[in-house]
């Protein structure tokens, strides 16, 4: 009397699967953070992915001195104000802060963008 063996007729998979899910939601957050350089804060919601829009970019920049600087000018913080008042709230201000700079001299443009009620706001730090 032999044993008589049934053939593998299906697997489960399903572990296998979640294993998948996994490493792809891992993938998918750090591939986010790695490809843009930069930590999201505050943005605002879209109601459709197809949609261009004409929102521009506006870059301020912060030394270790203490300059500020909007996009290529530079600007004291009453005059900073003042510009940014000028653009469009649904505009990304992006903000390049030295790491030597000082914290205070940060504090005060996010006080003036805090102010003006910017909605989309990134700050680049390095990888």
């Amino acid at each position: 009397m032999g044993l008589k063996r049934k053939p593998l007729a299906s697997m489960n998979v399903i572990p296998f699967i979640d294993i998948m899910l996994v490493l792809l939601v891992m993938v998918l957050t750090t591939a986010t953070f790695i490809r843009q350089g930069i930590i999201p804060v505050d943005l605002p919601e879209a109601k459709s992915s197809d949609k261009k829009t004409d929102n521009k970019e506006v870059t301020i920049y912060v030394t270790k001195n203490g300059e500020i600087f909007l996009d290529k000018d530079k600007v004291d913080l009453p005059t900073l104000q003042l510009r940014l008042a000028k653009i469009s709230k649904k505009d990304t201000v992006v903000l390049r802060s030295d790491k030597e700079s000082k914290f205070q001299d940060f504090v005060h443009v996010m006080d003036i963008l805090k102010k003006l009620n910017h909605e989309s706001l990134y700050i680049v730090t390095k990888e």
